[in-house]
């Protein structure tokens, strides 16, 4: 009686090696994949994903045109101020429109638009060109004090944005590596208010239109990047790897237009 039984738990034995066999593909499968009630995690953005999220070389060219526009076209048109004006509203007009077609994002050119139609209205208003620049000296002297009052008082506006993005509030106040990496990004760009400020105000009232509408250029684009990349890089160099993973994750998702 007892080679029966023997005959059949090798039986059952062999139909069980053989069905893990023919179901250790969709095993494997299934234990990769997220349960069905999870939502999928994004993938790990890159630096290259978080400056590709600000817009690239591209958002920072459209900020700018319009400026390079108007002190080209108030020297070829010999000071003609209120065709110069035109040129470049309507260049960051153009620049809008361009977007909106392609369905990109107008973050930055629907800021650059407004600047250059208030700093137009008010160089029109007083007839004198260089109040073309009067909007981004009071812009820049009023985000350097503001800035600068928030990292005073421990509250650096970036790690604020940072608990409203993520949805965490003030949680990053109670680590000190994120208490001085935001404190440390603010002031970067309060130096880039200041330094703009100590070289533009001079120029405007001594009447130097040239330099001044130069020092706009050179001091817009290229410091702006600057700025954005030492910003990044001094953050990045005081948080530790794991949280400068995830601070990386939300602001470059948020950028995109995703929710992290």
């Amino acid at each position: 009686m007892a080679e029966p039984t023997s005959r059949r738990d090798q039986l059952d034995e062999d139909l069980n090696e053989k069905l893990v066999e023919i179901l250790k593909p969709e095993l494997e499968a299934a234990a990769t994949e997220p349960p069905a009630d999870e939502p999928a995690k994004p993938a790990k953005s890159t630096d290259k994903d978080f400056f590709h999220a600000l817009g690239g070389w591209g958002a920072l060219l459209d900020i700018g045109l319009p400026w390079i526009a108007f002190l080209v076209a108030y020297a070829v048109t010999d000071h003609k101020l209120q065709l110069s004006l035109i040129i470049a509203v309507g260049i960051a007009a153009v620049l809008a429109v361009v977007r909106l077609v392609r369905r990109q994002q107008l973050r930055n050119i629907a800021g650059g638009f407004i600047g250059v139609l208030i700093s137009a209205w008010v160089a029109n208003r007083t007839g004198n060109a260089k109040d073309f620049y009067v909007p981004g000296l009071l812009t820049n002297l009023g985000y350097g004090a503001l800035y600068l009052i928030t990292v005073l008082i421990r509250w650096p506006l970036f790690g604020v944005l940072y608990g409203v993005i993520t949805q965490t509030g003030t949680a990053w106040r109670r680590d000190p590596a994120m208490l001085k990496g935001f404190s440390r990004a603010t002031l970067v760009f309060v130096g880039l208010f200041a330094i703009r400020l100590i070289v533009q105000v001079p120029l405007y009232f001594t009447g130097s239109l040239n330099a001044l509408g130069i020092a706009k250029i050179g001091l817009g684009l290229p410091f702006y990047a600057l700025a954005i990349w030492l910003a990044y890089a001094v953050l990045r160099g005081s948080l530790p790897a794991e949280k400068w993973d995830e601070a990386r994750d939300h602001i470059t998702h948020l950028l995109r237009g995703n929710k992290k």
